[in-house]
């Protein structure tokens, strides 16, 4: 059991304040009031009343009164929140700012990519234990399943946004929404209509419908809901052996909601159900003793997440229990891995959630000694790594094209083989074109004098002159000349061969008047460059990194970039967009240029089945992630900082999948071959 006075009691006698109404409160409180000054109590929302025997004050009045503690009662996610909004004020006035755990919340996690410095149980280990037992009930939120953001108050947001999209706002809706449904809990556990008709009551809320907006926010929270696909798993194993299986859980949901998500889940084999709003009362208040009540003196167990809800509450009531970690709880083991600094707004929330989810999924890190992070396939890569920065840059471009009212889209080959499936989620009828170019289709059929070739001859070919002018310009020589200038008539009568049966390409395509957006991934604007020759429309570029931007404005080039050059400097995308690339491609070899009727001409394929089968598996891991995120997050907001943080455990989550190892980069035009393995 936590020993609260004994964890704290270095501030015995000292004025401290609690953080938090709800009714775990009240019985911290009895804890603690004998040997501590407590001076009142602070709240999110309120900050005035009496509750408890205890004064409600504001965090001013809290520093004022010269507190040297503020005790958090509340769950880990709802704590971190907490810390984010007063954890400068409480370093500024060196008060010492905790959770009931006896976690620091003003200490700087340090930021590790392993599990070294936490004990926990391997399934083999969970399960001996539970077969002693004649019922094993679950926790369900955060054990058996997990949301797909960050903190379960994020709904709340998500439900406020969604409001106003129905003409229906409410000024502080969120701590409206949790205010209510802490001060019902203190009564009774109630159910999510229970919740918002107080709401609409209390605040004289008269555009507010209990109904619809229940409805709306279980919609919502459904659709965030995934199994922990490992203690599922377990479940089933034990009710196999024979035992009772019973959910035990504090929600404001419905026995037919539950229902629902077990199903959603993939949960079966449920012998009953103790939920919360349905018995009235809480797993901290009686909810273990009705268990008790109805199931006798059969051996029982219990096992869940929360520390006070689910094992001191379980233990309170004689009840032994097995602790699992939560998603969130593993993610504050490892210092949030760095991204909680590059955490901001709700859709942050979300992409850190997402990453929880697969990451975190499972409670069992501790198969192996060296409890490394790990993930196992090329598919959770594409998911976890690439997705949120790939996703982000095309909903970047998303934008450009809707600001430009730009009627064209060129999607180059073959990095916008992939880009183009993702902006056509976003657009349906999108009349996008997938356009077949390379830099070497590109300059044979855009080449038509002296400069064109010392520029290209600038871009250095790791090959004898002779290969160059073979792959670069299709001549094949029977000598080889000293300098590139010496085939230059060769060339250009080529050129202009070339050039003509890529127009015949061209015309097959159904083009508009008007401007054209050219899209490339990572470019100096080569391709860009010579296609205008061959075309008649202005092509305006939109890249996801412009190389050589300076240089390559003299030649006239019109591009807008995803990444600026000042934040190439202070980026980690420099380093790593080299990967992205290998895998923003397409099944197809590279085509190198047109014949006479404008059928492509494609270079001899390089890469193995396995390579081009292990891209593709990352891209529907990217392309799964997109889908789920547009699907879930109701206002999408760029943030390239914590897209490069998920992007960098590349380099310090270990990736499972041998075949990912043997990617490599090919780059035809400079005649270059990279391992990815080099490049991690």
């Amino acid at each position: 059991m936590l020993d609260l006075p004994q964890q704290f009691h270095t501030y015995k006698g000292k004025k401290i304040a609690i953080y938090g109404l709800g009714t775990e409160t009240e019985k911290i409180l009895e804890e603690l009031k004998a040997e501590f000054q407590i001076i009142g109590l602070l709240d999110s929302f309120k900050e005035t009343g009496w509750l408890y025997g205890f004064p409600i004050i504001s965090i001013n009045q809290a520093v004022k009164s010269g507190i040297t503690l503020i005790l958090i009662v509340a769950r880990p996610g709802s704590c971190r929140a907490i810390a984010r909004r007063i954890g400068e004020t409480c370093k500024k006035y060196q008060i010492a700012l905790f959770d009931i755990r006896g976690i620091d919340l003003c200490e700087k996690k340090k930021i590790i990519y392993h599990l070294n410095d936490i004990s926990g149980s391997t399934k083999k280990e969970v399960l001996q234990k539970i077969l002693a037992y004649d019922i094993v009930s679950f926790d369900l939120f955060d054990t058996l399943i997990m949301r797909q953001t960050l903190f379960s108050t994020d709904i709340f947001e998500m439900v406020d946004v969604r409001l106003r999209q129905h003409g229906i706002g409410i000024e502080d809706f969120s701590k409206k929404r949790e205010a209510s449904e802490k001060e019902l809990s203190k009564q009774y556990a109630p159910d999510l209509k229970d919740i918002y008709c107080y709401m609409k009551e209390t605040y004289h809320l008269s555009d507010l419908v209990p109904e619809m907006a229940a409805d709306l926010e279980w919609q919502i929270d459904y659709n965030l809901i995934i199994p922990r696909k490992e203690v599922c798993e377990l479940l089933s194993k034990i009710y196999k052996c024979g035992k009772e299986i019973v959910i035990l859980s504090d929600s404001y949901y419905t026995r037919q909601q539950i229902i629902k998500i077990l199903k959603k889940c993939g949960i079966s084999n449920i012998d009953n159900l103790f939920i919360s709003c349905e018995y009235g009362t809480g797993k901290t208040q009686m909810l273990f003793q009705k268990w008790i009540d109805m199931s006798g003196d059969a051996l029982k167990i219990h096992i869940g997440d929360d520390i006070v809800a689910d094992i001191e509450s379980a233990k309170r009531n004689g009840i032994d229990t097995c602790h699992l970690y939560s998603g969130l709880d593993l993610l504050e083991q490892t210092g949030y891995m760095g991204l909680w600094e590059h955490v901001n707004s709700l859709s942050d929330r979300i992409k850190v959630g997402m990453a929880i989810s697969l990451i975190f999924n499972s409670p069992f890190q501790f198969e192996e000694k060296e409890n490394m992070i790990q993930i196992m396939s090329a598919y959770q890569a594409g998911y976890l790594f690439f997705a949120p920065i790939i996703s982000d840059f095309v909903f970047w471009f998303h934008r450009q094209i809707k600001e430009k009212k730009i009627a064209n889209i060129l999607f180059c080959a073959r990095d916008g083989y992939f880009i183009k499936k993702l902006y056509d989620k976003l657009e349906e009828d999108s009349s996008s074109i997938y356009f077949l170019i390379s830099r070497i289709a590109a300059i044979r059929a855009g080449v038509a004098d002296t400069e064109d070739l010392k520029y290209v001859e600038e871009m250095k070919y790791s090959g004898t002159l002779k290969e160059q002018v073979k792959e670069r310009f299709g001549i094949v020589s029977l000598t080889e000349k000293k300098e590139l200038k010496d085939y230059a008539q060769e060339i250009f009568d080529r050129a202009t061969r070339v050039k003509k049966a890529y127009q015949a390409y061209i015309k097959k395509l159904d083009i508009k008047e008007g401007d054209i957006a050219f899209f490339d991934f990572v470019a100096k604007g080569t391709s860009q460059f010579y296609v205008s020759r061959l075309l008649d429309q202005h092509l305006k570029g939109f890249y996801f990194l412009w190389l050589d931007k300076e240089n390559m404005k003299q030649k006239g080039l019109d591009i807008e970039s995803f990444y600026q050059s000042e934040e190439i400097e202070k980026s980690v995308i420099y380093e790593d967009y080299y990967i992205l690339e290998t895998i923003l491609t397409s099944p197809e070899a590279s085509v190198l240029e047109f014949k006479e009727d404008g059928i492509p001409i494609y270079a001899q394929e390089t890469r193995t089945e396995e390579e081009i089968c292990c891209f593709q598996q990352i891209q529907a891991g990217i392309l799964e992630y997109f889908q789920i995120y547009l699907n879930i997050c109701p206002i999408i907001e760029i943030n390239k900082e914590l897209d490069e943080c998920l992007l960098s455990l590349i380099h310090k989550i270990k990736i499972q999948d041998k075949e990912f190892w043997k990617l490599r980069v090919e780059d035809k035009f400079f005649n270059r071959m990279t391992e990815v393995s080099d490049l991690i």
